[in-house]
């Protein structure tokens, strides 16, 4: 057997042992829901290779897109508002990230330590918000990511063991917002470029599975948390979601939820001073429901609130004639997100599951 060969049989039985997940305990066996895991792997793969095989080398990095709504990427609670974006970076190094700001009206950067292929936890070393970027008159900005700061302009702290920049556009009408453009650039990249090696793309390779195990581990485990508190609204901690890589100007609700076919699921809540809000449905894998298709998510640009002010959702398989309708879409169990953002306080929504 070649090198290469060996690398490859290796990739697949690592890869084999990770579709372990679909008979746990707590993971539903109906077939849809298997149907969603497998796609689910599918797609965390392709994440994975994307940015574990490609775009490695923090010298020349690039911004893609994770997740990816065109590839149907889809991680932890993805926000069907927002563009993600990421960069394999190093804190060696210094760059310099240049783009256009458009019209999104929230854009968050981060910088990040990513153990998820180690303990499902994404380290905070660094934000910075377009709102403290300078915009000149056609549109564009710049800033600096590294460890020491710059003399002037704005900047992203780096670690000396920062490997991640994150960023979140934010939509509030995706139709008619134009999201920022951005690239990166490294401004002092060292050493030779060397031709890429069986052990190398071992090592990339075995890095993929290590990032695909860690976040398919990561969310069961935020399921079997959330399970015992079915079709209820709970404030965990938010440390509980910085430590995965959450925005710290967001106040995360996560959950499960669970109705048979003649109920419903309705929440009342008071909506917060705040630059954003949604509530998403979402699979038994943490995965938006199909936003492209059918209603299964509101923010404050769609929602319709209540003559005092506030919120009403109900969630269910046909539209209740009240509140704002989110679709389950076949589906009779899975989780959900909510989000204030920037918001000046933080109201916990009650909610009750009743027939209709």
């Amino acid at each position: 057997m070649t090198a290469a060969s060996a690398v490859w049989e290796k990739f697949c039985a690592d890869l084999r042992d990770v579709g372990d997940l679909l008979q746990d305990d707590i993971v539903p066996q109906d077939s849809l829901t298997q149907a969603e895991g497998v796609r689910y792997l599918s797609r965390l793969l392709r994440y994975a290779t994307i940015n574990c095989v490609e775009y490695t080398d923090p010298r020349w990095p690039s911004f893609t897109s994770a997740p990816n709504p065109n590839m149907r990427t889809k991680i932890g609670a993805d926000n069907p508002d927002n563009v993600y974006m990421r960069a394999n970076i190093s804190g060696r190094y210094t760059y310099r990230i240049t783009g256009t700001r458009g019209t999104v009206p929230l854009v968050t950067f981060g910088s990040r330590v990513n153990r998820y292929h180690i303990d499902g936890t994404m380290l905070q070393t660094g934000d910075l918000h377009a709102h403290d970027l300078a915009v000149d008159e056609h549109g564009r900005f710049s800033f600096i990511a590294s460890v020491d700061e710059p003399a002037e302009g704005a900047w992203l702290p780096l670690a000396q063991d920062s490997n991640l920049i994150s960023v979140r556009q934010t939509h509030q009408d995706r139709v008619n917002e134009i999201p920022a453009e951005l690239s990166i650039e490294c401004l002092d990249p060292d050493g030779e470029f060397t031709p890429l090696t069986p052990e190398q793309i071992g090592e990339r390779l075995t890095a993929a599975v290590g990032n695909l195990r860690g976040t398919t581990k990561t969310f069961l485990e935020w399921c079997r948390k959330f399970m015992p508190r079915t079709n209820e609204i709970v404030d965990w901690g938010q440390d509980f979601f910085q430590k995965a890589g959450g925005d710290p100007t967001i106040f995360y609700f996560h959950g499960y939820w669970k109705l048979a076919e003649d109920e419903a699921w309705v929440i009342e809540t008071e909506v917060p001073n705040c630059e954003y809000f949604n509530f998403v449905l979402q699979n038994f894998w943490m995965e938006s429901l199909d936003y492209h298709r059918t209603n299964i998510y509101i923010n404050n640009h769609t929602a319709k609130l209540n003559d005092d002010g506030s919120l009403t959702i109900v969630v269910a398989s046909k539209d209740p004639g009240y509140g704002n309708w989110i679709n389950t879409d076949a589906h009779r169990e899975g989780t959900f997100a909510m989000r204030w953002i920037k918001a000046d306080s933080h109201p916990i929504p009650t909610s009750k599951v009743v027939k209709h």
